[in-house]
């Protein structure tokens, strides 16, 4: 994947995680448009395809959000987008704890690595309302480690979901996702 920054690889990491976006195009097209009388060139930093249409972010750290540069070409760029029927999006970074979390969890990503069978045990069970401590002990016919890895598949995967503003603890109360 494409970025440029450590702000736009966060972003890609918020899409990746985000069960909602089926696909992530890195500069997606470039925009030109005569504003003002005068040709503005824009390339929109990611175009990602969700279930809800698509949505063009442009990534930027919130101290240039003020620059009149930055803003006019942001403010044209939404109109032109959404003159389109699509959101647009500015994204100046995630809540630090949150990031965290979900670069943690981006480590249990790949489905391909995880024991079909503990992941259908975890299914079955009730993990509604558990916390994580009782979610590792859920399937104790398994190897804890796997199961432990299991459960974090299944919080990147988002078949469970938990308060992600905090760092991640055996206290966390897990919810079953539809």
């Amino acid at each position: 994947m494409l970025y440029e920054s450590r702000l736009e690889l966060s972003r890609v990491l918020y899409a990746d995680f985000d069960p909602r976006c089926t696909r992530i195009i890195a500069q997606p097209f470039h925009m030109t448009a005569h504003v003002d009388g005068a040709k503005r060139r824009h390339i929109p930093d990611y175009l990602l395809l969700t279930e809800s249409g698509p949505v063009v972010v442009d990534v930027k750290s919130a101290h240039k959000l003020s620059d009149d540069k930055v803003a006019f070409s942001f403010a044209w760029s939404r109109t032109v987008i959404e003159s389109r029927g699509w959101r647009y999006e500015v994204w100046s970074g995630p809540p630090v704890g949150q990031l965290e979390n979900i670069r943690f969890l981006a480590g249990y990503r790949r489905e391909w690595l995880f024991d079909p069978e503990i992941l259908a045990a975890l299914d079955r069970a009730d993990l509604h309302g558990v916390t994580l401590a009782e979610a590792f002990a859920t399937a104790p016919q398994f190897d804890a480690r796997l199961v432990r890895a299991s459960v974090f598949h299944q919080l990147w995967t988002g078949r469970l979901a938990t308060d992600l503003d905090r760092p991640l603890g055996s206290e966390h109360v897990l919810r079953r996702m539809p």
